[in-house]
């Protein structure tokens, strides 16, 4: 059997389970996302001894520490992993929720509902989590997965995959609804990527040459959650000790992941006062800071940041400053090199804050709050599939009403076309 029609036969598969699972009732999924969560803490030794494998290849393949960062699995990570399937399964069920109805001229009532998307597909790299976390919020929105993760984590991936499917059917969700590509030959991806009769939607997660590939190669619609270039605007009247908190914990409470920060952005009103000051709080934090020509003037021994610098997502501790004149060149600033993913301003304007909100072109937008917030569990959608930065057909964390389609739904008594 060809590559092409291996992957085939896994796409006519979740086709096949996609068209039952439609029909599943909320208490079934429920229950076997209950189990699924179950069953990973049952197997934490397991999954760990097989995560060991994939940190020793890495070591051996001297991966990049951000990537190593994403790929470790503790007692820890497992519990929270499984605890996202819980969230989910106490999720209501979006599926044929009537989002409204009405009723036209000719007496026919119209309405619109959530329907599953079918069959996703997602190819990630690196963190074994997006496993449990895609294959849960698809379940509980109906649909099939297929399942194809990076070789650094191939081990880790398969454990959980493997666990997940036996307690989604012994459940009495369809064999075929969790699938994964045990296979890491990059000839899988290119295959998977011309599946548009079995695959409704790709879902790419990870670095840029990645969701590149599958962007401009794949003849099934994607969704592209993209990378994180994400910028804080300190504004001219912001509380010092505030702005520090923010922006510690935005770059430093997790710095290899989309949402930590990248870039600060300081009004010149506060520059004498405000950049000593948080250059001194990142460096105690052990970031590297590299800065503009003003910043460099007001402290010592500070990196020159390049134009590169102004549109690099790190995934590390590293951060750049750069002082603006005023609100409207921050948000130029963001406009050319950012990525529309999150941004944050800090101020005790109004005006300014609303202008920030409205003018900035991101998923996510904030006031006086940190970047790192930008979750699908923070918002309250359980866990995420991704963070979309496109516009179609979903933004920012995709939960399980981003992987609902709509349908119309038509009440007549016998209405024609005139």
């Amino acid at each position: 059997m060809t590559i092409e029609e291996e992957m085939r036969t896994i796409g006519e598969k979740a086709r096949d389970a996609a068209f039952i699972l439609k029909n599943v009732s909320t208490d079934s999924k429920n229950k076997a996302l209950l189990k699924m969560a179950d069953e990973l803490e049952k197997q934490v030794d397991k999954i760990k001894e097989r995560n060991k494998a994939d940190l020793e290849n890495a070591k051996k393949n001297n991966l990049e520490q951000a990537k190593v960062d994403r790929l470790v699995l503790n007692s820890g990570k497992i519990h929270k992993i499984a605890e996202g399937l819980r969230e989910i399964a106490a999720l209501p069920d979006p599926i044929n929720e009537v989002i409204s109805m009405w009723r036209r001229p000719n007496g026919m009532d119209i309405g619109l509902i959530r329907v599953p998307l079918g069959v996703i597909g997602i190819i990630y790299e690196s963190r074994p989590n997006v496993t449990s976390d895609s294959t849960g919020l698809a379940l509980k929105a109906g649909n099939a997965i297929i399942l194809r993760g990076g070789s650094e984590a191939i081990n880790s991936n398969v454990v959980i995959a493997d666990i997940l499917h036996k307690a989604a059917v012994k459940q009495g969700l369809p064999e075929n609804c969790i699938q994964i590509v045990r296979d890491t030959s990059r000839k899988y991806v290119d295959a998977m990527l011309k599946l548009k009769d079995y695959i409704d939607v790709i879902i790419p997660r990870g670095g840029e040459s990645l969701i590149q590939n599958v962007i401009q190669n794949s003849t099934v619609p994607t969704i592209e959650t993209g990378i994180g270039i994400v910028s804080i605007f300190v504004n001219y009247d912001a509380d010092f000790d505030m702005a520090k908190k923010l922006i510690i914990n935005s770059k430093c409470s997790y710095p290899a992941v989309c949402n930590a920060l990248d870039k600060i952005l300081v009004h010149e009103k506060i520059k004498e006062k405000f950049i000593p000051f948080i250059v001194d709080a990142l460096k105690e934090n052990g970031v590297e800071v590299r800065a503009c020509e003003v910043s460099q003037k007001l402290v010592p021994n500070i990196i020159a940041a390049t134009v590169e610098d102004w549109g690099t997502e790190y995934l590390s501790l590293k951060v750049c400053i750069k002082v603006v004149k005023d609100i409207d060149e921050a948000i130029e600033i963001i406009t050319k090199y950012d990525s529309k993913h999150t941004e944050s301003i800090i101020t005790n304007n109004y005006k300014d804050s609303r202008k920030f909100l409205y003018e900035v072109d991101a998923a996510a937008v904030y006031v006086n709050a940190a970047t790192r917030l930008t979750d699908g569990g923070v918002f309250g959608l359980g866990a995420e599939i991704g963070i979309s930065t496109q516009k179609l057909h979903a933004r920012g964390p995709m939960g399980v009403n981003q992987l609902t389609t709509t349908k119309f739904i038509i009440y007549g008594n016998g209405q024609i076309r005139e």
